[in-house]
């Protein structure tokens, strides 16, 4: 006996298809741009904390330097009283200039690992995804900007062991941790920016070993602006970290800062920063 023919298709009294053939005949609306975003920040992120879950390697060597800068630096420079401090310990007036530091450092090399990606094939694939360029990079900056607040953590956590009068206000903290993350954006997308330009691993590496140093001793992370030359001042009154440090230091010591500005600062780096890094994505990948 041949088989029973199949049951047509419901429908409904005015003849339209019944709900659940329209749900199959009609494909899923694509996410918009604006909804990828929060996504694909939100899986590079994960990422990056299942690598410091499975490797804290590189969360022991990377607190070797901030830990010699306070306990020897610090603590020498607090016996001189060679800097003008405003009346704290140098080793408190140092410790937010540290944490800006270790943040950086990780944050300007970020871009290595977008040119590995390339080197790999895997930036191609993610390009030829829907996803737009402005999610990738900023995907990418928030990542290194989870990287820098647990570095950032760390450092806190010796700088307390060291006795340094910190705040352990949450809101201030939250603070701090919007400072970090803020400043280690646009130092990644820098990174990402000159990884476009120079497009090689070995030439990134000597661009970032060029201008970290400039950036670090060309801020207030060491001494006041008070104290250095005219031309210095110049440098530090455009420098990100300069207000990164100066939020910090209001926000973790209660020195006197300028916190609207700073973070207005910051977030405008960090948007242009995503802005110019979006704009080379293309050229690193071809």
């Amino acid at each position: 006996m041949s088989e029973a023919p199949a049951a047509p298709p419901a429908a409904s009294a005015d003849g339209t298809p019944a709900q659940d053939t329209v749900l199959l005949l009609t494909p899923p609306v694509p996410r918009a741009g604006w909804r990828l975003l929060p996504a694909r920040v939100a899986a590079l992120c994960a990422v990056e904390l299942q690598k410091l879950r499975h490797d804290r390697t590189e969360l022991y060597t990377r607190a070797v330097q901030p830990a010699l800068w306070l306990l020897i630096f610090g603590q020498t420079f607090t016996r001189i009283r060679a800097i003008p401090t405003g009346g704290i310990p140098y080793i408190d007036y140092l410790a937010p200039g540290i944490i800006a530091q270790s943040a950086m450092f990780i944050a300007i090399f970020y871009g290595i690992q977008i040119i590995w990606e390339r080197d790999a094939g895997i930036l191609s694939k993610l390009l030829v995804t829907p996803t737009p360029r402005a999610a990738l990079i900023t995907g990418k900056a928030f990542a290194a900007g989870v990287k820098s607040l647990v570095q950032a953590v760390v450092v806190i956590v010796i700088a307390a062991l060291l006795g340094v009068a910190l705040t352990w206000n949450p809101l201030k903290l939250l603070g701090v941790a919007l400072a970090v993350v803020l400043a280690s954006v646009f130092f990644s997308c820098l990174s990402m920016t000159i990884a476009g330009i120079v497009l090689s691993r070995d030439r990134l590496m000597g661009f970032g070993q060029a201008i970290t140093m400039p950036l670090f001793f060309g801020s207030n992370a060491l001494y006041p602006v008070s104290v250095m030359p005219g031309w210095l001042q110049a440098v530090s009154k455009v420098n990100p970290l300069s207000y990164q440090v100066d939020a910090l230091r209001g926000l973790l010591l209660g020195t006197p800062a300028h916190l609207a500005a700073d973070f207005g600062v910051l977030a405008v780096a960090a948007a242009l920063g995503v802005t110019a890094a979006s704009a080379l994505l293309g050229r690193l990948a071809r």
